[in-house]
C-alpha cells in the first residue's frame, strides 16, 4: 500500500516512440539526468534523443516527449524549490509572458511611416 504522504499521481510506463522503442521511463532518466548536471538548462527532444543516441524518425512521438520533459522539469524544480511561493507552472508563465507581449508592436518603423 503507498502511503499518504506522497502527493505525486503516479504515471504508468508506456511507449512513447514506437519506431525506436522508447519508453517514458527512459525519457524521464534522461531528463532528470540533465537537470542534475544544468538545472536551468532548456532540455529539448533533441536533446534528449540524442542523449538516447537516435533520433525522431516519424516525428508523431514529440508532442508526448514535450509532454514528458514539461512534467519532469517541473517536477524536478518543484522539488528543488526552497519555498513553493517561488515554483511557478510552465503553462501559467507562459500565459503571462504572452499577455506582456500582446500590447508590444512588433514592427521596426516608427508609427508615424506610412506607405506611399
Amino acid at each position: 500500500m503507498r502511503p499518504a504522504s506522497s502527493t505525486r499521481p503516479v504515471v504508468p510506463i508506456m511507449l512513447v516512440c514506437q519506431c525506436n522503442m522508447i519508453t517514458s521511463k527512459e525519457i524521464e532518466n534522461i531528463v532528470l539526468d540533465l537537470l542534475k548536471a544544468d538545472p536551468w538548462q532548456l532540455v529539448v527532444p533533441a536533446k534528449v534523443y540524442s542523449e538516447l543516441n537516435r533520433r525522431a524518425k516519424c516525428g508523431g512521438c514529440v508532442p508526448n516527449v514535450v509532454d514528458i520533459i514539461v512534467r519532469v522539469t517541473e517536477n524536478y524544480h518543484s522539488q528543488q524549490a526552497l519555498e513553493t511561493g517561488d515554483v511557478v507552472s510552465l503553462p501559467s508563465g507562459l500565459e503571462k509572458l504572452k499577455k506582456q507581449q500582446s500590447g508590444v508592436r512588433r514592427e521596426r518603423r516608427s508609427a508615424s511611416h506610412r506607405a506611399a
